[in-house]
């Protein structure tokens, strides 16, 4: 640890220690150290509590495995790792794939191919790429604890501090990222990971009303590359079950229905409508039918306005991936789907339509980004989730096309605080 590392995170530390002076229900963090594990060849600092348990990589900050409902005889782990990570690969095609598993923020979201100006960032950033530093672990009265972590970036200098809390007796992981000291425009967002199993169509995915549904605008997958897609490039959709195919013969395909289409690599995008939400979280959500629980998201669309779908089963075949790569990515972000800082920050198809593809970050003032994310169990009969219930403080109840309903303890309220401080 440099110096200058060294003294911010005593200043930090100072700071939680004041704050555990004025309000006596917080243990300060200098009293509270992180476990630490090496989990899949990745160094990791665990969270936990008697509901969940949650290992996050120091390498890019990758949360994966998270454990739900951990001490049932089948605990819930809904996050996916990936399969290269115990063969020692080297020189890999990004360095996102180093510690690729579960959900990871990104700043700049995407392949960041192209510079912005004298700005070259590795694929979805410095955050999900770089070293974190450990900063505090505080315990409040009633049992919620906090790991914090920082990093200081050097593309585009500035700190980003993460947070990761959680609740006694809420099957839920609070994400709480600040970003300070940045200046510009930035697509950034969260990258949802999640495993799938190997029946066809067991995971059944819906989403907040949307205003547009559009595939991605370029080739994804490139033959040339040995990758295969099998979803058109650029059309607009309006319901995730009739996404245009590159065929003609299915026209359409169903994109609510996971695993699927063996052997393609795609990539879709839905922008979340704020008027239908009216004042509530946008959501995502997806249904394990064979083991009957659901994994959901929660965020503010006015911040995060789309959701990316990476649907990747086994289509692509060069280093690591080898053909063998089974996700679900539903990335809650404010990008132009993944295609980088520039593209994002210029005129685009989208932008061109009135819908953000980036977050204006002021170097004055930090900006802070929240997010909720769990899984819990659901009554059998559970299919689809049609829609979700906030109107109840601390809780959401989900209810299914079928009309059987899960009410999950959840702070709700949470994601839609997202302050700008002096």
């Amino acid at each position: 640890m440099n110096a200058r590392n060294s003294h911010r995170r005593c200043v930090i530390m100072q700071r939680v220690v004041v704050m555990a002076t004025l309000l006596p229900g917080i243990t300060s963090a200098a009293d509270l150290q992180p476990q630490e594990r090496t989990i899949h060849s990745q160094p990791s600092w665990i969270l936990a509590n008697g509901d969940v348990e949650v290992a996050v990589t120091k390498l890019g900050g990758h949360m994966a495995p998270v454990t739900f409902d951990r001490k049932s005889k089948a605990p819930i782990q809904p996050y996916h790792i990936s399969p290269w990570q115990d063969e020692g690969l080297k020189d890999l095609p990004a360095a996102v794939l180093s510690p690729l598993r579960g959900d990871f923020f990104c700043m700049p979201f995407g392949g960041n191919a192209a510079a912005r100006g004298s700005e070259q960032h590795v694929p979805h950033g410095e955050a999900a790429t770089a070293a974190w530093e450990f900063a505090g672990r505080t315990r409040e009265a009633d049992g919620t604890e906090t790991l914090t972590l920082t990093l200081d970036t050097k593309v585009r200098p500035g700190r980003i501090t993460k947070e990761l809390t959680l609740v006694p007796g809420q099957p839920v992981v609070y994400s709480r990222h600040v970003i300070d000291g940045f200046g510009g425009p930035t697509p950034l967002g969260h990258h949802a990971t999640l495993a799938m199993p190997e029946e066809e169509c067991s995971i059944v995915v819906s989403v907040s009303p949307f205003k547009l549904g559009m595939t991605c605008p370029g080739v994804f997958s490139d033959p040339a590359n040995r990758e295969y897609q099998s979803l058109a490039s650029g059309e607009t959709f309006t319901d995730l079950a009739r996404v245009p195919s590159r065929w003609k013969e299915p026209a359409e395909v169903d994109c609510s229905r996971f695993p699927v289409r063996r052997g393609y690599a795609d990539l879709l995008a839905v922008f979340a409508d704020e008027k239908a939400l009216a004042g509530s979280p946008a959501w995502t959500t997806a249904v394990n039918t064979k083991a009957h629980w659901v994994w959901f998201s929660l965020h503010d669309p006015s911040v995060l306005p789309a959701t990316v779908f990476w649907i990747e089963n086994r289509g692509r075949h060069g280093v690591p991936w080898n053909g063998r790569n089974n996700c679900l990515g539903l990335e809650d972000v404010c990008a132009y789907f993944a295609e980088g800082l520039l593209p994002s920050t210029t005129p685009n198809p989208l932008s061109k339509q009135g819908i953000r593809t980036a977050v204006e970050l002021d170097a004055r003032r930090p900006t802070e980004i929240r997010y909720a994310q769990g899984a819990a169990r659901v009554p059998a009969g559970f299919d689809r989730v049609k829609t979700i219930d906030f109107s109840k403080p601390e809780q959401i109840t989900l209810v299914a096309d079928s009309g059987v309903t899960a009410t999950v303890p959840v702070r709700h309220e949470f994601v839609l605080n997202t302050p700008r401080k002096d």
